[in-house]
């Protein structure tokens, strides 16, 4: 009997929902369809420094039940932990009372990721600060992940690092050296961007998603063009979504594959309402011809 590809579910990242209330953007999302939502923990959304977070988790935990939808916990906040710095203090700062506050914010995360039943807890290693070297860089990076993947393993949650471009770990082959360094701990997986996977990688998306596939616990989508790091609508950059999409189906993948919008949320609605049908429509397209059962002669 030949196997047959997995339906994939989709998600919209909150992200691209930064100006609604979080309970209405969850039942936007509930209403237009999607399966689940990519809930980036920040001070509109679940702030994750803020007091009263496990009652707060709780109630998330009801409302995302109520209406039926998965989740991913993501933690690519701008300004969670620093106003003044993006993405800062990051796992590689120099100073380690610096990278201990972004080791806490994950702890967190992988903690309200358990309350709520999540998928995966998805992070990124940061920039290389200008007065580290790459070699001491990745020491941090492996040293500051540890605690972090101790409370995914205690909590049953993998931890799914993303490669980012412009990033310490940028790409696939970073992804490798730092599960090498760590000694491939079970806990670590990865995040597969898509748009970064036609960004920069050397082969195409659906190329990546295949070899991949061993380590995917979460995946973020958008359109792209090469060598330009712009997260776009579908239909404005150089992704062909059909194969990627069938590359994806055919792996297993069980997460969810979530819309990342973020500099579009001043027209956030509108765009999660057009995404789930091209996203549909470009997975059916790229389902191969049914194959009949194995049957007796």
């Amino acid at each position: 009997m030949t196997s047959r590809p997995t339906t994939l579910r989709f998600g919209y990242g909150t992200n691209g929902l930064a100006d609604l209330r979080l309970d209405d953007a969850l039942a936007l999302l509930a209403d237009l369809g999607y399966d689940g939502v990519g809930l980036t923990l920040d001070h509109m959304h679940l702030d994750p420094l803020a007091p009263d977070l496990a009652a707060r988790t709780r109630r998330t935990a009801r409302r995302l039940a109520e209406l039926g939808l998965e989740v991913t916990v993501e933690t690519g906040a701008r300004y969670v932990l620093d106003p003044r710095r993006k993405h800062g203090p990051s796992l590689l700062d120099p100073d380690p009372e610096a990278r201990a506050r972004r080791v806490d914010l994950l702890v967190r995360a992988v903690r309200v990721a358990a309350d709520l039943g999540a998928h995966a807890v998805h992070c990124f290693s940061g920039t290389v600060p200008p007065t580290s070297d790459p070699a001491t860089a990745w020491q941090r990076l492996a040293a500051s992940l540890t605690p972090v993947l101790d409370a995914a393993a205690t909590a049953g949650i993998p931890l799914a690092v993303e490669p980012e471009p412009g990033h310490l770990l940028a790409t696939l082959a970073d992804f490798h050296h730092l599960r090498r360094l760590l000694g491939d701990p079970p806990a670590l997986g990865l995040t597969l961007d898509i748009g970064h996977c036609q960004c920069l990688e050397p082969l195409p998306p659906a190329d990546c998603v295949r070899l991949a596939a061993p380590w995917l616990r979460h995946v973020q989508i958008e359109d792209m063009r090469r060598g330009v790091h712009d997260h776009l609508p579908f239909g404005q950059g150089e992704i062909d979504f059909p194969p990627v999409l069938a590359a994806l189906a055919a792996t297993g993948y069980r997460g969810l594959t979530v819309v990342e919008l973020p500099r579009h949320s001043h027209a956030g609605p509108q765009h999660a309402e057009i995404s789930l049908p091209f996203l549909r429509r470009a997975a059916a397209t790229g389902i191969p011809a049914a194959v009949p059962e194995e049957s007796t002669p």
